[in-house]
């Protein structure tokens, strides 16, 4: 079974606010597997244009990326973070070629 990734580029207004939604999200993430691949960090933009932080979370499939998205825990920690932040997600299924 392919795994599956969020996505996301995300501009962040307020850091420390960002720390409660990052604190939010930590037991939906668990419950539905989640690691994160790329949380932050170094990054050169080459083409196009994205936003200052990129996180790629994987997922052990994309039922479980939905599903995670979709949970009234995760819900609760998008209610925090657009508060503070703006960004751009997309789920994907992963190669399994």
């Amino acid at each position: 079974m392919a795994k599956a990734y969020w996505v996301a580029h995300v501009d962040v207004s307020d850091p420390e606010a960002y720390e409660d939604y990052k604190a939010a999200n930590a037991a939906p993430f668990a419950e539905f597997g989640a690691r994160f691949v790329v949380r932050g960090g170094d990054q050169e933009v080459r083409e196009g244009q994205v936003r200052n932080r990129t996180v790629v979370i994987e997922f052990p499939s994309y039922e479980a990326a939905v599903a995670c998205y979709e949970s009234p825990a995760y819900q609760a920690a998008v209610d925090i973070r657009k508060n503070v932040s703006i960004g751009d997600m997309v789920i994907v299924k992963g190669y399994d070629g």
